[in-house]
Formats: structure tokens, C-alpha cells, sequence
């Protein structure tokens, strides 16, 4: 992707590089928190994970705006937020770290599909291994989670947009 050479704001101040590298940390964890703190009362667990939809979608889309281990510190601050059991999303978002880095070893070039279907399998991986580890087996949320699996993935072209807005306003700063 080639960046534009026009400079259309000539005088605006560029982020300091800390903060413009910490602009990805800052938008999973508050992705991560607004899960949780938001109050909604529904008697199903339909909120799809925004933390780990940020995560993978800063992953695929600006490769080095987090390095290979953060996907461990985040899933630790998931877990403590989330109420899931602690160390779940440590595991489960540094195997699609490692599943990603593989697949990008076969892929040389994506497009937005290819991202949008590797988003998929690592966002239904994430969720029915996690269902695994919170509930007993014989809990029927199969429905709810196939739902929660499809509503997660329709909001990919969302988060995309997102990520693709912040990592423009962190600029060459980065």
C-alpha cells in the first residue's frame, strides 16, 4: 500500500512516537473494556468481543503496529475484565498470533476477503475454545454462540474502518 506524498495538512503537529505506538495498546484495551463496562441486561451473552476483534484486526491490517507478544498482555486484561477464566484469552489470542504469522508465511500478498476470512476462523476458533474452557459441556449455548460468532464477524468491516482511521491519525509518527 503506498502512502500519498501530498502533505493536505501542512501544519499539524505529528503524534510523539510513544503515544502513536501506544495508540493500538490503548484501543484493545478500551475495546476490551467497553465489553464490560457497558450496562446491558440481556438474558443472552450476544456482545461479540471487541477487544479481540480490535486485536485481530490491528494485526492483519497494520502487521507491525503490535509486536507478536502483545496479543498475551491484552488477553490478560480481557480475562481480568471479561470475567472469563483468567488466562483463556492469553492463550487463545497468542495461538491466532502464531496462526496468523503462519498463514502470512503462505500468503505473501492478502486482500481485504482474505483478512476478512482468516478474522473468521480465528474469531469462531477463539469463541468455541473459550466456551469450552468457561462452561460445562453439557450447557446448550450452541445458538447463542454460533449468533455471537456471527455478529462478531459482520462487525469486522466496522472494526477495519476503525483501526484503519486511528492508524492514520498516528501517522509516520509510528
Amino acid at each position: 500500500m503506498s502512502r500519498n506524498t501530498i502533505d493536505y495538512r501542512p501544519f499539524e503537529l505529528p503524534l510523539p512516537p510513544g503515544r502513536a505506538r501506544a495508540l493500538p495498546w490503548i484501543s484493545v484495551i478500551a475495546a476490551s473494556a467497553v465489553t464490560s463496562i457497558l450496562p446491558v441486561v440481556a438474558s443472552l451473552a450476544l456482545m461479540p468481543p471487541l477487544g479481540l476483534l480490535l486485536l485481530l484486526t490491528w494485526r492483519l491490517l497494520a502487521r507491525f503496529a503490535l509486536r507478536p507478544w502483545a496479543a498475551a498482555p491484552l488477553g490478560l486484561f480481557d480475562d481480568l475484565v471479561s470475567g472469563q477464566p483468567l488466562g483463556s484469552s492469553v492463550l487463545l489470542w497468542s495461538l491466532c498470533f502464531i496462526a496468523i504469522d503462519l498463514i502470512e508465511q503462505r500468503l505473501v500478498f492478502r486482500d481485504f476477503w482474505q483478512d476478512w476470512l482468516i478474522a473468521t476462523g480465528a474469531i469462531a476458533f477463539c469463541l468455541t475454545v473459550g466456551r469450552w474452557i468457561a462452561l460445562p459441556l453439557g450447557a446448550h449455548v450452541d445458538p447463542v454462540l454460533l449468533a455471537q460468532i456471527v455478529i462478531t464477524v459482520m462487525l469486522f468491516p466496522l472494526a477495519v474502518r476503525a483501526v484503519a482511521w486511528i492508524d492514520r491519525r498516528r501517522g509516520d509518527a509510528a
